[in-house]
């Protein structure tokens, strides 16, 4: 199975708009969904004053080292990861299988009101996600699989 479903303008609309209403509740500075690969899907908020390809990448890296350690512990997995700087603060959070939800926040900003409000953001996200797959469920791509070298082949007008 494909791990991202094909999104439509709507899908993408819902995605933004579930980040921005999370955004404005927590005053949190940047807001991404990303997949498990570490591929962006959508993001709101601050994006200039971040790399948020590389961030995207490094939070999936540091969320799926999460789930190892998890393991290592006798948990089945754990649902978020925490990360607490000086400057800025990271939540990243399981969305479903396949998509992670990341809350970048000032360091001020209390970071229990940034979870609690992330699980309803999470879980709009999974629904939009869930609408997606339905609409088609054999069609989708593994951004994994992905050859950024040559992207010719995905882009080419499908028969």
């Amino acid at each position: 199975m494909s791990t991202l479903p094909q999104l439509i303008e709507e899908d993408i609309r819902q995605l933004d708009e579930a980040l921005r209403e999370l955004l404005a509740r927590t005053e949190a500075t940047t807001g991404l969904v990303i997949d498990k690969g570490g591929f962006l899907i959508a993001s709101q908020g601050e994006a200039r004053q971040f790399d948020l390809t590389s961030l995207a990448a490094l939070a999936s890296g540091a969320f799926m080292a999460n789930q190892t350690i998890a393991s290592l512990v006798h948990e089945t997995h754990f649902t978020s990861v925490y990360q607490q700087g000086e400057n800025f603060s990271m939540l990243v959070t399981a969305v479903d299988a396949y998509c992670l939800l990341v809350v970048i926040f000032d360091a001020r900003v209390n970071a229990g009101l940034v979870k609690y409000f992330a699980g309803p953001a999470a879980a709009r996200v999974a629904r939009q996600m869930l609408i997606a797959r339905a609409r088609n469920p054999a069609c989708g791509l593994d951004l994994s699989e992905l050859n950024l070298a040559d992207t010719a082949e995905l882009f080419r007008r499908k028969a």
